[in-house]
C-alpha cells in the first residue's frame, strides 16, 4: 500500500468524491480529508492510500496539478509523520 498526500482540496470535496476520483487510477484502500477541530471544515488537504505502488504512481500522474471541484490538486507520496515536540 502507498499513502499519498493530497493538497489543494476544495471545501466542497467529500471523502467519497476524492475516493471516486482516485479510483480511476487504481484501487483505493482508504481516504481521509483532514478536518479543523474548531470549525469542522476541511483544512484543504488529506491522504489517499492506494492498494498498489503502480496505482499510486498512476494517481500522482493523473491528479498532480489537475483540477478537482475547481481547485488544483498537489499529489505526491506522503512522508512519514514527523515526531512533533509536545506543547507543554
Amino acid at each position: 500500500m502507498k499513502k499519498l498526500y493530497v493538497g489543494g482540496i476544495s471545501y466542497n470535496t467529500t471523502e467519497s468524491g476524492l475516493s471516486d476520483a482516485f479510483s480511476k487510477a487504481g484501487e483505493v484502500a482508504s481516504v481521509a480529508i483532514i478536518m479543523d477541530k474548531m470549525t469542522g471544515r476541511s483544512k484543504g488537504f488529506g491522504f489517499v492510500e492506494m492498494s498498489t505502488t503502480d496505482g499510486a504512481k498512476s494517481a500522482i500522474e493523473m491528479w498532480n496539478g489537475k483540477e478537482l471541484d475547481g481547485r488544483k490538486l498537489t499529489v505526491n507520496e506522503a512522508r512519514p509523520k514527523e515526531e512533533r515536540p509536545s506543547r507543554y
